[in-house]
């Protein structure tokens, strides 16, 4: 997959270099050209210098063909103009925008981009958030303790009660999603393929539920 990095400080330097390790193809914009030494000699992907948010800028750095996309610039403003012209000019799948006022931060996860508070988030969540597809962050309260995350339920929680996946993780299930029509679980209830879920955590259990639901024990114990 093509990621496009708005920003080239401490984080967004992190994400691109961890990213090209992985395998993916990056590129990354900023406006001053001296931030791109972060990256370090060994980086192979584009450096773009110019405005995040810059039609001809994003072009350049192949937004056109980017799964995903990260605005993790110093400037929460420049950081929701990129994330919004990413997701609804070019279409690109996966956005995140990191915030830093977390009040402004809850009204842009209602817009349906997730935006990540700076003090609670480490870089391998952001880079969950830009290529998990089984689970993701819905919305984030403003103190940043409490979450509901969304979970695709995996094959080998398929025929399983959804207790046991509460119990596991620690989340609290919110409500289920089952052929497009969302229901409130009950204690009775089966997990079925093609089900999602919205859960309720707390910032601590994030990794807990990751491991859980994308790397489940085998022989149906936790």
């Amino acid at each position: 997959m093509h990621v496009v990095v708005m920003g080239c400080g401490r984080v967004g330097s992190a994400i691109a270099r961890r990213l090209e390790q992985i395998g993916h193809s990056v590129a990354v914009i900023d406006q001053d050209a001296e931030a791109f030494r972060r990256l370090g000699p060994e980086f192979g992907g584009r450096q773009v210098t110019g405005l995040g948010f810059d039609r001809q800028t994003l072009l350049d750095a192949g937004i056109d063909t980017a799964g995903a996309f990260a605005a993790v610039s110093s400037g929460d403003n420049s950081n929701i103009i990129a994330a919004r012209v990413a997701r609804e000019t070019f279409g690109v799948e996966h956005v995140v925008a990191r915030i830093y006022d977390s009040k402004r931060a809850e009204v842009y996860e209602r817009m349906g981009i997730p935006s990540v508070a700076t003090v609670p988030w480490t870089v391998n969540r952001l880079m969950r958030e830009l290529l998990s597809v089984k689970v993701s962050e819905l919305w984030r309260e403003p103190t940043g303790k409490v979450l509901l995350m969304r979970v695709t339920v995996t094959d080998s929680w398929v025929g399983r009660p959804l207790a046991e996946l509460e119990a596991a993780s620690g989340a609290r299930a919110a409500w289920l999603v089952r052929f497009g029509e969302a229901q409130l679980p009950t204690a009775s209830t089966v997990l079925q393929t093609g089900d999602h879920l919205v859960v309720a955590v707390t910032d601590e259990l994030t990794d807990r539920v990751h491991a859980v639901v994308e790397q489940p024990a085998s022989g149906g114990q936790h």
